[in-house]
């Protein structure tokens, strides 16, 4: 396989790079810093919200691109260098429409942070894993004076079969997308993975065939569009390996880093 023209590795985040635990192993920022050496450019792309990533990301912030909120937003450092955002008016529908399924936990997510009304312990673990920098209000649909990226749904008892098929009918204007088993995100109908990719290769003139990605879960399916290196982890959905070019080790496993040294090995 020839990894000589690689110039971009774009990977997801939970159920890719990171373990069950939400850990990335330190291997990883070694492993940015020697690809950066070779003029690789390496960004996270994920579901999570901008603070959350370079929280969970430290040690290497300033190395990394960031595709957040589910390609709502890019940032390079603290430069944003591309937002998609959903609009009040859009964002408070999608409130009304899940309040009325009822049963879920919603987050609306803001440039400036995520916004909850509920704070049930059984939610808060798995929020704080995606979310560092929130408040929490009385009422969702009185959030204002933040640029709205995202409203996403959590539904403990699972997504894909309790939440997904009550909302099918918002796609039609909006992209929606399982991102977990206990995931689903709503933003702008042209905010997604793949769009927010495409941008990142027009800024830095590189093309698909100089690009790998990782991921595995629906939300990642359209990183494949633009990347000619796809990988799909041993865990992820059917749907994605069943669209990726290549399989890696699951995310137990360190699959991402273990495709990752050998493209290290090839740049020797």
């Amino acid at each position: 396989m020839d990894f000589s023209e690689i110039k971009l590795v774009v990977t997801d985040m939970d159920g890719t790079l990171l373990n069950k635990k939400g850990e990335v192993s330190p291997r990883f920022f070694e492993q940015v810093r020697e690809l950066k050496s070779h003029g690789i450019l390496i960004s996270v792309a994920s579901g999570r919200q901008y603070y959350s990533l370079i929280n969970t990301l430290e040690e290497v912030k300033g190395e990394l691109i960031f595709i957040a909120e589910n390609g709502a937003i890019v940032m390079e450092g603290e430069e944003q260098l591309h937002i998609r955002p959903m609009g009040r008016p859009l964002a408070m529908e999608i409130v009304r429409c899940l309040k009325a399924i009822g049963g879920k936990y919603i987050i609306v997510c803001g440039k400036k942070g995520a916004y909850i009304e509920q704070t049930d312990p059984e939610f808060m673990t798995p929020f704080l894993m995606h979310y560092h920098t929130f408040e929490v209000v009385d009422d969702l649909l009185k959030v204002e004076n933040d640029e709205l990226l995202k409203v996403t749904v959590c539904d403990l008892s699972g997504a894909e079969v309790h939440t997904l098929p009550h909302v099918e009918h918002l796609k039609e204007e909006l992209q929606v997308k399982l991102s977990g088993e206990i995931w689903v995100d709503f933003t702008h109908k042209q905010a997604q993975k793949g769009n927010a990719l495409q941008k990142l290769q027009e800024i830095y003139d590189i093309g698909p065939e100089e690009t790998m990605s990782f991921g595995d879960y629906l939300n990642d399916l359209e990183l494949f569009d633009h990347s000619h290196f796809s990988y799909a982890m041993a865990n992820a959905h059917e749907e994605v390996r069943n669209k990726a070019a290549f399989l890696a080790k699951s995310n137990e496993e360190g699959g991402v880093l273990l495709i990752l040294e050998e493209l290290l090995e090839r740049l020797k």
